[in-house]
């Protein structure tokens, strides 16, 4: 079987397929299902175009009820979100205060390694 063959089956299932679920197909059994499957196959085969389906009505949305959601969420109060805010910027102003105090830390332990560096030194020489 090619891979035309292949391709020519499958649309032919999807028009069945689309036709039972529109209710176009004549109603029956599972052996008129498979009956219009091979006609549908034997159609494509020949090189005829398949029979345009007149487009689907269009789907409703289903509206879900309150029981169905599950519970509403809490909202959020105005305090609620203030308080939030203010522990953020806290948490933030001890954060940028710890950077500050290691920075100015390094800075002085530094200053001191080169002033104890410059101090070792020999004095220089005037000839």
């Amino acid at each position: 079987m090619s891979w035309k063959d292949d391709r020519d089956t499958l649309i032919a299932q999807t028009m069945a397929f689309v036709q039972s679920v529109t209710g176009r197909r004549q109603s029956g059994g599972p052996e008129t299902a498979e009956l219009a499957v091979l006609s549908a196959s034997e159609t494509l085969h020949a090189n005829a175009a398949p029979k345009a389906t007149p487009p689907l009505a269009p789907v409703k949305a289903a509206e879900l009820s309150p029981a169905v959601g599950g519970a509403a969420p809490r909202p959020i109060g105005p305090s609620d979100v203030a308080t939030e805010i203010r522990a953020r910027i806290a948490g933030f102003r001890a954060h940028q205060e710890r950077f500050n105090r290691e920075r100015e830390e390094y800075f002085s332990k530094t200053l001191a390694r080169l002033k104890a560096t410059l101090d070792e030194m020999p004095p220089p020489r005037s000839d």
